[in-house]
């Protein structure tokens, strides 16, 4: 790790533009991440940075620290010098979406991620496979680097944390709990981020909760499948949490597939194993993620990815 944020320094210090960027429809902990490493730049090399995304952030994300430094990549005009790039929690390179055209002509790309990814696509890469999110990685470069940092860096680090373990439940090693425990110490109350990411529009919990209604039990009511349709997407407030959240509390139950259909022919697909991976299907389906939480996007109806989906989980579950 030293060695490789030496060559971090060294890159951002000769840097006249830098550009940060994550997975398209970033979430809690890729958008945290983002804003993190931006302020955290900013302040410790007085370099102006700029962030953007593709795709939605979730509403209930629109009050975190900094979060109108953050632009559609759309808005941004195409010949933006771009010296480093920097690219966080993007698993594999499709994901990036809009701004990857900013990353590949850039003269030096940085990577910070902690999926499983055999197609890296950054010349220095400050991955780590065994962090529960991105922002844990950034919390340890900050420490490392002795970097100057405010409540405000803390509280976009604790909200990736939560969003990206379930609030702590997919927590696996000690070190996170430690961070967190630093971080409350230092004046970031859990309390109010919780409050914050459970304010969601009406429209999409009505959404989500007709979802979970409607969902169907198959292979001894171990696998659960939820649907939100074209229709119903366009309510969607980022990824359907609520109905994973709700569903993975029905006893018995051991896998969720939660499709929705962002387009024709365009579904993507969560999934959630209570106590058995789902990453190996995930996999299966072009996608990826953690161990028990991965998901993928799927080029094909939303009848045929049902039918994969189901062909998928009869050969794992028993």
């Amino acid at each position: 790790m030293i060695k490789q944020m030496k060559i971090f320094d060294e890159k951002i210090r000769a840097a006249k533009s830098v550009v940060l960027c994550a997975h398209k429809n970033p979430d809690g902990d890729a958008l945290c991440a983002v804003l993190a490493l931006a302020q955290l730049i900013e302040t410790n090399y007085g370099k102006e940075v700029l962030c953007m995304y593709d795709g939605n952030i979730p509403d209930n994300l629109d009050n975190v620290p900094m979060r109108k430094k953050i632009k559609f990549f759309e808005h941004i005009p195409d010949n933006t010098p771009v010296d480093v790039a920097i690219v966080l929690d993007y698993g594999i390179k499709r994901n990036i979406g809009g701004p990857r055209k900013f990353i590949e002509r850039a003269s030096f790309v940085i990577e910070i991620d902690h999926h499983i990814n055999d197609d890296k696509i950054g010349m220095l890469c400050l991955d780590d496979e065994s962090a529960a999110s991105v922002t844990e990685i950034i919390y340890k470069i900050m420490i490392t680097m002795g970097w100057k940092y405010d409540t405000a860096v803390l509280r976009l680090i604790m909200t990736g944390i939560i969003t990206d373990t379930g609030c702590f439940k997919y927590v696996k090693h000690g070190r996170v709990m430690r961070m967190v425990a630093d971080m409350v110490d230092n004046g970031v109350d859990i309390q109010s981020i919780i409050n914050e990411l459970a304010n969601k529009p009406r429209k999409t919990i009505l959404t989500e909760a007709a979802s979970v209604g409607a969902t169907e039990f198959f292979y001894g009511n171990k696998l659960a499948v939820a649907i939100i349709d074209s229709r119903q997407y366009k309510n969607l407030d980022g990824r359907g949490e609520t109905v994973l959240n709700l569903l993975g509390q029905i006893h018995g139950l051991e896998y969720i597939a939660l499709l929705k259909e962002q387009k024709p022919n365009q579904i993507g697909v969560s999934l959630r194993g209570r106590s058995k991976p789902v990453d190996e299907i995930a996999s299966e389906l072009g996608g990826g993620g953690h161990e028990f939480a991965a998901g993928a996007i799927v080029q094909d109806s939303l009848e045929n990815v049902k039918v994969r989906i189901l062909d998928l989980f009869k050969k794992v579950i028993k």
